[in-house]
């Protein structure tokens, strides 16, 4: 970070790197729940289903039972958090811009091939795979998320400045 940090961008960036933090949490801490019993851990599975099909032959075992998440989609969060880091050491938190379009696409291209792969049933991928091909697109996505976030609340804030006077 540099002597010029944005405050605002600093706030969103602090409030992802938590809350990607928890996401990952609550992904690992329901098979432990859930072999404990607690009904928090049937709970957490039913948050993560509308983000995941959640097929067991898919999802890493943790304490005998699945992750909320399949590996692909851990994949993608993990990736997400590590690109936070990345984005900050790259783009700093002081302005924020687009990645190019041949970057986005790049990092596209494994989990597409994968993914269509599996689809149209050429194999299947093993798990480390599946995380893999996600870790890799989940590493661009913080700087749409992080771009998005900032110019929405940069144009929030300047809507309020505007109104006072």
């Amino acid at each position: 970070m540099d002597g010029k940090t944005d405050r605002t961008i600093l706030r969103l960036y602090v409030f992802t790197v938590l809350l990607s933090l928890l996401w990952i949490g609550l992904i690992i801490l329901a098979p432990l729940l859930h072999q404990q019993g607690h009904p928090p851990g049937s709970l957490l599975y039913a948050a993560f289903a509308p983000t995941c099909h959640q097929i067991p032959s898919h999802c890493f075992f943790m304490a005998g039972f699945p992750l909320a998440v399949c590996a692909r989609c851990l994949g993608i969060y993990v990736g997400f958090l590590t690109g936070l880091f990345h984005y900050s050491l790259l783009r700093g938190l002081s302005g924020v811009r687009l990645p190019k379009t041949r970057t986005l696409l790049l990092l596209t291209v494994p989990i597409a091939v994968d993914a269509a792969a599996n689809i149209i049933r050429l194999g299947y991928s093993p798990l480390w795979l599946r995380f893999a091909t996600g870790w890799i697109w989940g590493q661009i996505l913080p700087y749409y998320w992080m771009t998005g976030l900032a110019l929405f609340f940069r144009s929030v804030q300047k809507k309020r400045r505007e109104r006072r006077f």
